[in-house]
């Protein structure tokens, strides 16, 4: 799956992975909901590590058709809750 980060770039990450993506997802969503803006900030900087850590970066001339969006590092509480569907960032 490519997954593009705003402002990074891509990164392929294989689907083996998600179950750990939704695990962070899942917290970050719940942050949110509580209203919660700091351990939003660390939960969101967490899920996109894990994404940077575990997938492989496309090179910066490659645009490939991105399935999933993640928010960039400094996105706001309400920048992040706008791109939010029913499952989180992540669906599933």
């Amino acid at each position: 799956m490519i997954v593009r980060i705003m402002g990074e770039g891509q990164v392929e990450l294989a689907d083996s992975h998600f179950a750990e993506l939704n695990k962070l997802d899942d917290e970050l969503l719940a942050e949110m909901q509580r209203g919660d803006g700091e351990g939003f900030r660390r939960t969101l900087h967490a899920l996109l590590d894990t994404v940077r850590q575990l997938g492989e970066p496309l090179p910066d001339d490659s645009l490939e058709p991105s399935e999933l969006i993640l928010p960039s590092p400094d996105a706001t509480l309400d920048e992040v809750r706008a791109m939010l569907s029913d499952d989180g960032l992540i669906p599933g």
